[in-house]
């Protein structure tokens, strides 16, 4: 697996130029910013790429002082399982 790389909306994961994992992002007004799809190929889940993704996330809006909007099953799960994420969790405030 190659490096996550990060455009504008999108962290994610390739592999020989495919796209194997990802975590979109859409801009939510006021220093906001929704999480709403998780995806990993199904060959690579429960390696823990879902979880590097999700903290890049967070690492990103923690940079851009931004809170983020868990919509994504996974995020939201995620987000009510650890207090890691509460300085970045839109709705833990």
């Amino acid at each position: 697996m190659e490096p996550i790389k990060h455009e504008e909306g999108i962290f994610y994961m390739e592999k020989d130029g495919r796209r194997m994992a990802e975590i979109t992002y859409a801009p939510a007004g006021d220093g906001k910013i929704n999480a709403n799809h998780t995806y990993v190929d199904h060959d690579l889940r429960g390696g823990g790429i879902a979880q590097a993704l999700l903290d890049a996330l967070a690492d990103y809006a923690r940079e851009q002082n931004v809170q983020i909007i868990p919509t994504c099953s996974y995020v939201v799960a995620k987000f009510s399982k650890s207090s890691k994420y509460n300085d970045v969790n839109a709705l833990a405030k």
